[in-house]
């Protein structure tokens, strides 16, 4: 396949941030460990999903700042134009989620959950390298730097489960450990992004988990979006897959913001961060809209 000049270099950027995330996955050296994996896996796909758009021509850069798009737009063309699954793009958004929260401020992933994690991405990375550049990661990396553990991939229905005892645990009172209860919240709240976009994790989010788990609620009512979640695990050794799943999500509704409901966690949602009107466009919809109105009162429609 004859490559675009700048998607050459963009998937140069991808492998290489890729080969950073691995390396310092196997690294002896903890300090500062899952920062640098996790900077680096989102970095990584980030590079791939544009190198990857650049060649199918989608314009990745925004029209009115004239700066390149980010990660979440990314994923988004990727559904559209990429044939991105809603799994894969939930895989995304979550290294994302973690990302975001490691860089500005900080969360705790266990080693099951990031082994679990960076082992889906990897193999993600080959999928999209093979269906988009009909390229394989074994051609990039020796197999001996892809991420390994010297336990066997768990389901993650098991590791979630490990995760809310183990915060539980940690908020008994006397532990005097909530401040790392509270880093691990993050990481669960942040998996939510596998069922649902835009994730922001907040602290008000955080304080209504912690008060569930101290009630002593059951996970599945706490974090019902993660219920619906699992994994397909096949291979052995460093030939392992992980892919990530998702079964119909749990029951949502929106509240009023002045509205008393019982609930574990509330997500709250920035309608305009989603939908990404500008005040003068979302002006010139109103009048449009007002327009219409008059035509349909006075039958000119």
């Amino acid at each position: 396949m004859k490559l675009r000049r700048e998607t050459r270099i963009l998937k140069d950027k991808a492998i290489s941030s890729l080969r950073r995330a691995t390396a310092a996955f196997n690294s002896y050296d903890d300090d500062g460990r899952v920062t640098t994996v996790l900077l680096h896996l989102q970095h990584s796909f980030e590079m791939l999903l544009k190198a990857a758009l650049v060649q199918r021509r989608v314009r990745v850069f925004d029209s009115r700042l004239g700066q390149s798009i980010g990660f979440e737009k990314c994923v988004n063309l990727g559904l559209e134009h990429l044939r991105l699954s809603d799994e894969e793009a939930g895989t995304l958004r979550t290294i994302d989620a973690f990302r975001d929260d490691e860089q500005h401020w900080y969360n705790q992933l266990s080693e099951g959950l990031l082994y679990a994690h960076a082992r889906a991405v990897v193999t993600l990375f080959d999928d999209l390298l093979q269906r988009e550049f009909n390229d394989r990661l074994a051609n990039h990396l020796p197999l001996r730097v892809l991420p390994i553990s010297a336990e066997p991939p768990k389901d993650i229905q098991l590791l979630i489960d490990e995760e809310y005892q183990r915060i539980a645990e940690l908020l008994r009172p006397g532990k005097r450990q909530r401040a790392e209860a509270k880093a691990r919240i993050r990481s669960m709240l942040a998996m939510e992004a596998h069922a649902t976009e835009g994730v922001l994790v907040s602290r008000k989010d955080v304080s209504r988990v912690e008060r569930a788990i101290l009630q002593r609620k059951e996970r599945h009512q706490v974090f019902p979006r993660l219920s619906n979640l699992g994994t397909e695990i096949a291979g052995e050794g460093l030939q392992v897959t992980v892919r990530f799943s998702k079964n119909k999500g749990a029951p949502v509704r929106l509240v009023g913001a002045d509205e008393d409901v019982e609930a574990a966690a509330i997500r709250e949602v920035d309608l305009q961060r989603k939908y990404h009107f500008s005040p003068a466009a979302a002006r010139r919809a109103q009048l449009e809209c007002e327009r219409l109105a008059q035509n349909f009162h006075h039958g000119r429609l």
